[in-house]
């Protein structure tokens, strides 16, 4: 099991980092800043991700009496946005993927700031590094996006050579991550059995799902991403969280778990003939 997870962990990794330079290298800053001159609508992400997500967090986690370490997993993932994922299915889901790696990065650097200011209030005690937060999120996102822009921007032959390398990576590779990740954490996925703690998780991203589609804007394509880009939390920033200010495991664990929860809930979702209404 120690292995599997080494593997899980590993094939992770490679899938965002192979994701994130292909956006790069498939988009130009531009093209990006460009998608984001709506003003409405980004402020309208910004409030579903860092007032509605953990307001609902908390108000679930009061609802369904969790047990307080799987409470406060939840709430970490509830006030972490900007989930790396957000790209390949808004490819899947053929929504605005400017946007999406827009609204991601945006997210990303909010979070950043946002946690070390709002978890101390919510959570008394709770000390948050916002430079360990900042490293992580740096190394397995913005680091590959920005190697993705240069490549374009100096080289673009090569960049238009090494995209659909960089796809079918992140294609082929997006099923198993999952199915590894749900693998090699069964026993942890056993153990929140019986503590609400995985109707929790499917609660809270059914209703970043939700709110993100009402505060998508009139465009389609703009729902689908505010969407999933909602449903979708920040593992990286949760578990940096979890792991330097909890020595209780539970708190990882629900973090895992809810995440293998919107991965399974979110893909079929982005994917014909499950998209949403009005695709």
């Amino acid at each position: 099991m120690d292995l599997m997870n080494k593997v899980a962990t590993t094939a992770l990794l490679g899938f965002v980092v192979s994701s994130m330079m292909a956006m790069g290298v498939g988009f130009t800053v531009g093209q990006i800043a460009e998608a984001l001159r709506d003003v409405r609508l980004v402020l309208l992400a910004l409030l579903a991700n860092f007032v509605v997500m953990p307001l609902g967090a908390l108000a679930l986690d009061r609802m369904l009496r969790l047990d307080e370490p799987l409470g406060v997993g939840l709430l970490l993932l509830g006030t972490a946005a900007g989930a790396p994922f957000l790209p390949k299915l808004t490819e899947l889901a053929k929504g605005n993927l400017p946007f999406a790696v827009g609204i991601m990065v945006l997210l990303y650097v909010g979070t950043v700031g946002y946690l070390p200011l709002v978890l101390p209030c919510l959570l008394p005690g709770v000390t948050v590094s916002s430079e360990k937060i900042a490293g992580w999120l740096f190394l397995l996102t913005l680091l590959p996006l920005a190697a993705g822009f240069a490549l374009r921007a100096w080289h673009e032959e090569v960049a238009a050579r090494v995209k659909p390398v960089l796809d079918w990576v992140t294609n082929v590779s997006l099923v198993p991550m999952v199915l590894l990740l749900g693998v090699a954490n069964v026993d942890k996925i056993i153990h929140i059995f019986g503590t609400r703690g995985i109707l929790a998780g499917f609660l809270l991203i059914a209703l970043g799902f939700g709110i993100g589609w009402m505060l998508g804007g009139t465009g389609v394509d703009s729902r689908r991403v505010l969407a999933l880009g909602t449903g979708q939390r920040n593992i990286a920033a949760a578990l940096v969280i979890a792991s330097e200010s909890f020595s209780d495991p539970s708190v990882v664990i629900m973090i895992i778990v809810v995440t293998i929860v919107g991965l399974l809930m979110l893909i079929p979702l982005s994917c014909p003939p499950f998209q949403v209404a009005g695709a």
